[in-house]
């Protein structure tokens, strides 16, 4: 019942045919399906098939994938899908998760494939320099190193893990501990303190600060200073400290010179420095290019950074890059070593087993679609796709101030635009917000072109904001799809 050989090349060849087509088409798809709750499972059998696939059951698979699929999936790859942050793929990528796959390797341990270990090292060695972080993330640190982990989500829990493996070190029960985040940080944060025991649920605070941000939406030094001294004199321990660049609702950048420099002032004062963890999941991908660095000012005082290549940097999901400067504390945390792992060369602490650096035991050999897509596009080739996007987001931004209707929320960093109707008179800001969200879903209600919204936090004297997001970041967006989809906002409103 096996595959046999030739008939796995035909039908690999009628998937990339497939592919192909697929990728040709999605320009005249609506990027979301008009999908009702359980429509898909409506077309499915209730009972797995009892035979095995000859080749009609073949035919009835890529049929039900025209029927089937294609008709209910958001397509993430659409030149006009212009919501949340982008989920790239392109063909190098393709190929080595293809490679991965043939080859199907278990890469857990140096000695359970070797290959898989020391290109991941390697490549994330490259990056180190290509993206401008500091040579303390290099593993050729004494105590430094990157790995591949599957999402910002699972580094951030690793961070974590480690952070509170230091504090426990020097002596600090975890009852004790604190953690601290920008009311604008991913609900990763949160998430990452409830399952590492901080927090009960998604609402506890007792040892989780959300910090306020200021006009920019980033953090705000002295209300992160002011949270940690007062944890403090009541004898709590601050640990952790996640600083972003790039939030999810406007791609803010959280100052980390300020924020280290407020660790400074309380590690003084503590059994050990609280860990700083830079988020950089999407906008750490155009650190690429020098002139976007700024954001990144500071991290060479941080302790563990990451960013995902699957949003903006061409690799499909799953790809996550995180490195630490404290690599001890990372793998004390997570290591433990049963007889039937044990080997010559892991006892003999000269190679490193990934195993120890995150959550899962098994991995695979994710390193090889992000190898082929920096040796396919190059440095150079990779700050162009870059550099596109945020040119086709000033010229979006430039659009907007130049409609009258509408204001610009926030300040653009890269390649999202956040924007709104802007509030007319004797307008309350609940009449202004409901005019956004009735104009984003006629948007949506087209099919042709797919935004999201946020709220803005209060700040100061402005209140919360209801706003459209215009992330612009997929593979096949040209000048043209955001021309269109202003005009389509632009009419619709």
């Amino acid at each position: 019942m096996h595959l046999p050989d030739d008939q796995f090349a035909d039908l690999s060849a009628r998937i990339v045919a497939f592919a192909r087509h697929y990728w040709n088409s999605l320009e005249s798809l609506p990027v979301r399906p008009p999908t009702s709750p359980g429509d898909v499972l409506a077309q499915l059998p209730t009972e797995a098939p009892r035979h095995g696939a000859d080749a009609a059951e073949w035919d009835r698979v890529f049929s039900d994938l025209e029927s089937i699929v294609l008709p209910n999936l958001t397509h993430w790859q659409s030149p006009n899908f212009f919501a949340f942050f982008p989920a790239n793929i392109s063909g190098p990528a393709i190929l080595g998760e293809l490679l991965s796959a043939c080859l199907g390797v278990q890469g857990m341990m140096w000695s359970t494939s070797p290959a898989c270990t020391e290109v991941e090292i390697r490549i994330l060695d490259w990056l180190v320099e290509m993206l401008g972080l500091p040579s303390s993330f290099l593993s050729t640190n004494h105590n430094g190193g990157g790995v591949i982990q599957s999402t910002a989500s699972e580094s951030t829990l690793a961070a974590l893990v480690a952070a509170r493996r230091r504090t426990r070190k020097a002596g600090v029960d975890a009852s004790m501990m604190t953690l601290y985040a920008s009311n604008q940080a991913h609900s990763s944060i949160v998430k990452a303190a409830m399952i590492a025991g901080f927090a009960d649920d998604g609402n506890d605070r007792s040892h989780l600060r959300l910090i306020d941000v200021g006009p920019a939406f980033g953090m705000r030094c002295d209300a992160l200073a002011a949270a940690m001294k007062e944890d403090i004199a009541a004898g709590l321990v601050p640990i952790f400290i996640a600083a972003t660049i790039g939030t999810t609702g406007t791609t803010a950048v959280d100052p980390i010179p300020e924020i280290a420099d407020a660790i400074d002032v309380v590690a003084a004062h503590l059994p050990s420095r609280p860990w700083l963890h830079v988020d950089a999941a999407h906008s750490g991908a155009a650190l690429i290019c020098p002139e976007f660095r700024w954001m990144s000012a500071g991290v060479e005082r941080a302790d563990s950074f990451c960013f995902n290549p699957h949003k903006w940097l061409l690799t499909n999901f799953d790809c996550d890059c995180f490195w630490t400067s404290d690599r001890a504390s990372l793998i004390g945390s997570m290591s433990i070593t049963p007889e039937y792992l044990r080997n010559e060369a892991s006892d003999a602490g000269t190679v490193t087993d990934f195993r120890d650096w995150h959550i899962p035991l098994g991995r695979r050999f994710r390193s090889l679609k992000l190898w082929l897509v920096i040796r396919h596009y190059g440095v150079e080739g990779l700050q162009a796709f870059i550099r596109e996007h945020v040119e086709f987001a000033a010229m979006f931004e430039a659009l907007v101030r130049a409609d009258p209707r509408f204001e610009i929320v926030g300040e653009r960093t890269v390649n999202l635009v956040c924007f709104r109707l802007g509030p007319v008179a004797h307008e309350t800001s609940t009449q202004t917000d409901a005019r956004n969200r009735a104009l984003i879903d006629r948007i949506n209600a087209t099919g042709r072109a797919y935004l999201i919204h946020t709220v803005t936090p209060p700040v100061d004297d402005q209140p919360a904001k209801f706003i459209l997001r215009m992330s612009i970041g997929a593979v096949r967006t040209r000048q043209h799809h955001v021309r269109d989809t202003w005009s389509l906002i632009a009419g619709l409103a």
